[in-house]
């Protein structure tokens, strides 16, 4: 996934972005011929020459120091995921042909499950392309829709699911911002081949992930804020925290909570007991273990062991 083109698209991208003005460089009124900043204002910048700079731009970026890197980051003024992306890029330029890896993310383990269970909050557990690969009763009440496909997936129902559009009260903010977190994703694995699969699907089907995959932006989805229109309950104003699940490569334990007292709060309570109703019988008389149960052959609001 990681090649010149990449290296190249970013950095101008960001380069556009800065103007004279913000990089405290005097602008004395000629006309420019490109937006933002000149290759040349860049270099000067970083304290680096026009020729090296000139070549990083071209993808050349593989055996850049750190000090060279830290300087190109400042000047072109990134944030701290826009850096750590920059350095992803950077380490993980083509030096030899490696093969595309598959990365084993697609289930997680019973003890994770049972923490999942034993939350009273709406949580769900997705890999770096988004698959939803674990949840609670909550959280798959909350994505119930999602649920319905025999591979959940956050992206694909994003760009991919007309309902998205209702579902997602901004939707163009969540088209922008999973487009962002693909692409800090595959800067850090290039070779996880889901998800380069994934990337060439949506870029293939959706002329709106193509337009977002286009603006070359990197997010880490971490905690915020979320509004969801959910067909049962109506809107729902929601925080959202994100934990890292140590010991699985690339597992993520989301969890969204409502503030106390809240119309939210009530409308999360109205959402567990739609749930409830919609266990069927079987499952409340003998629920499988979780670590026996695979999402996309149940039911979406079948209770996995220990739920009530």
């Amino acid at each position: 996934m990681v090649n010149k083109n990449e290296v190249r698209d970013f950095l101008i991208s960001r380069r556009g972005n800065i103007t004279p003005a913000q990089a405290g460089i005097p602008d004395f009124g000629t006309e420019r011929r490109v937006p933002g900043l000149r290759r040349e204002e860049v270099a000067l910048l970083a304290g680096v020459s026009l020729d090296y700079y000139t070549r990083l731009e071209r993808g050349n970026i593989r055996g850049a120091s750190e000090g060279v890197l830290g300087a190109v980051a400042t000047a072109l003024q990134l944030d701290d995921i826009e850096r750590a992306h920059l350095f992803d890029l950077a380490r993980n330029a083509p030096a030899v042909t490696a093969r595309p890896r598959k990365v084993k993310s697609d289930q997680v383990r019973s003890s994770v499950q049972r923490v999942l269970n034993n939350l009273s909050v709406p949580a769900i557990v997705h890999n770096v392309q988004q698959d939803l690969i674990g949840a609670n009763l909550l959280g798959r009440a909350l994505y119930t829709m999602h649920f319905e496909s025999d591979r959940p997936s956050m992206a694909r129902f994003i760009f991919l699911d007309p309902r998205a559009e209702e579902f997602y009260v901004d939707w163009p903010l969540a088209r922008r911002l999973t487009a962002a977190m693909l692409r800090l994703q595959a800067g850090r694995d290039p070779l996880n081949a889901d998800l380069t699969s994934l990337i060439g699907e949506l870029s293939n089907r959706s002329l709106r992930f193509r337009k977002d995959w286009g603006r070359q932006d990197v997010h880490a989805h971490r905690f915020g804020q979320k509004q969801f229109l959910h067909p049962q309950v109506g809107v729902l104003d929601l925080t959202f925290d994100a934990f890292e699940v140590q010991g699985e490569s690339g597992l993520t334990i989301v969890t969204y909570t409502a503030e106390e007292n809240s119309e939210t709060a009530d409308k999360l309570k109205l959402l567990g007991s739609w749930a409830r109703t919609q266990e069927s019988p079987e499952a409340q008389e003998a629920p499988a273990p979780a670590s026996q149960i695979r999402l996309g052959e149940m039911s979406p609001f079948t209770a996995p062991s220990g739920q009530k």
